[in-house]
């Protein structure tokens, strides 16, 4: 008995708070599966259990945070969540406690959290080499790139590798104004294409653009179906970039760069009908089009396995990262011969970009997607979730707009239907409820009032139904 007190005296706080993280965590896991009070969803059953946590509390994780990394970052929800596992569409905190993840680390964890055949190419290739150089020859990157070459279409198969999506566009833009010898760039209001200097110019919401000399960009009215002039008449949109070319350039550009599908922005699908025309006005100018696949790319739409293809053309170049590997740090640029060979004018050169590790990643996320049929039950649980969420607008008067395809969906908030008012308060309101019962979900939109839901392509039905009926629960709560 003495050395036991003696022993509990020489525990510390956090040995004490660990211990009761641990007894917590053991309660949770037995309290998860039976049922909930009435009307209160509940998570679908999951056969995985974490490992118990002993690291950091969100407190000790919170101040250093605050203390030692750039206050330029912010976090989701009043207490911030502390995700310690991950395991599919499934996140886990410090007490164990499982989540439902509608959010996808920003459409990224495509395969879903530690997929074991991503996991195990990571493993395989970091024991082997970690890192040498794209001066010497390794398989992977060659490998990777033949690999990602097949799902390209026409004659894109020429692949610089990146380590983010910023460097990706930052790149596809400088390819494309050497290759035509013009200055001028071409994006659409809402973008958003990345932080660096080049990529800030041609993102169009103040929010996401510092007073810096961004010179040589132009930004086309959006193509909105939800609050643009035109409705979802493409077409009509179309005619303001052929404006932007007789009025305010020399009558050549270097290009026009989109997403098909507005991430940041809050999900906002171009209107069909779209991008056909722009590519031959485009065209006329000696421009390239460039589409920025970051978040839409790599399957997450369903109906296809890159965003542009919905819209019917074949872009000259294609940016990607995020999805491309499962939350490896990797970009990339995809082009054709003709176009690739600008780059040797002079020596590029990326130290990280294409190394045998992130390349290894690469290539088995590609293989999990194919051998697991994710685009097709993205198509599948995305129409089925869309569909719910489409239901209930008809419920809650605060629900404007549902759209987007596959597994990449918005969900605008309004407080009043008619003037389209942002409600910025109330999702904030509706998120921390949803997160309370275990349901995690991003947001987006100039206004910050669009749920952005972008979860792992492993998603089911069975989770669509809860994400729903978890919205529909905290909703009703307002």
């Amino acid at each position: 008995m003495h050395k036991f007190a003696t022993a509990m005296r020489r525990l510390t706080a956090a040995d004490v708070s660990r211990c009761r993280r641990y007894c917590r965590y053991s309660q949770l896991a037995q309290r998860q599966s039976p049922e909930s009070a009435a009307g209160v969803p509940i998570i679908p059953p999951f056969d995985y259990s974490p490992p118990p946590y002993d690291g950091p509390t969100a407190d000790e994780i919170l101040r250093k945070r605050k203390e030692f990394l750039s206050p330029s970052m912010f976090f989701f929800y009043k207490k911030p969540l502390n995700v310690v596992h991950g395991k599919m569409q499934y996140l886990f905190d410090e007490n164990g406690r499982r989540y439902l993840d509608g959010f996808g680390g920003i459409a990224t964890v495509n395969c879903g959290h530690c997929h074991p055949d991503v996991v195990q190419a990571i493993i395989n290739q970091v024991t082997t080499i970690q890192h040498s150089t794209i001066l010497y020859l390794n398989h992977c990157i060659s490998d990777f790139a033949a690999a990602l070459a097949e799902k390209m279409p026409g004659d894109l198969k020429v692949v610089f590798f990146t380590n983010s999506g910023t460097e990706a566009n930052e790149l596809a833009m400088m390819i494309a104004r050497l290759y035509t010898g013009c200055q001028d760039m071409i994006s659409l209001r809402n973008a958003y294409h990345g932080n660096a200097a080049g990529t800030m110019g041609v993102t169009a919401q103040s929010n996401w653009k510092f007073n810096i000399v961004q010179n040589g960009v132009h930004h086309a009215v959006n193509p909105d179906p939800y609050r643009g002039v035109f409705g979802s008449d493409g077409e009509k949109y179309a005619k303001d970039v052929e404006d932007l070319i007789q009025f305010g350039t020399s009558g050549n550009v270097a290009g026009f760069i989109f997403e098909a599908i507005q991430g940041v922005g809050g999900i906002v699908e171009l209107a069909p009908n779209y991008l056909p025309p722009v590519y031959n006005t485009i065209k006329k100018a000696g421009g390239l089009m460039i589409a920025d696949e970051v978040q839409s790319g790599f399957a997450r739409t369903g109906t296809n396995f890159w965003g542009f293809q919905n819209q019917g053309i074949v872009p000259d170049i294609v940016t990607m990262a995020k999805g491309i590997g499962n939350g490896i740090p990797l970009g990339a640029v995809v082009t054709t011969p003709e176009i690739a060979k600008v780059l040797t004018r002079r020596s590029y050169f990326n130290t990280f970009g294409g190394n045998p590790v992130c390349t290894a990643a690469g290539h088995a996320v590609l293989k999990v997607i194919e051998r697991e049929n994710l685009q097709e039950n993205a198509h599948v649980v995305g129409s089925y979730l869309k569909e719910r969420l489409t239901a209930l607008k008809d419920k809650h008067e605060i629900i404007g707009d549902v759209r987007g395809r596959g597994l990449i969906l918005g969900v605008e908030l309004v407080t009043d239907r008619e003037l389209k008012t942002p409600a910025k308060t109330e999702i904030l309101e509706i998120m921390e409820m949803m997160k309370d019962l275990g349901v995690l979900v991003g947001k987006g939109g100039f206004n910050g009032n669009v749920f952005r839901i972008t979860p792992p392509l492993c998603f089911t039905k069975e989770d669509a139904d809860f994400l729903v009926d978890a919205m529909d629960y905290s909703m009703s709560k307002l």
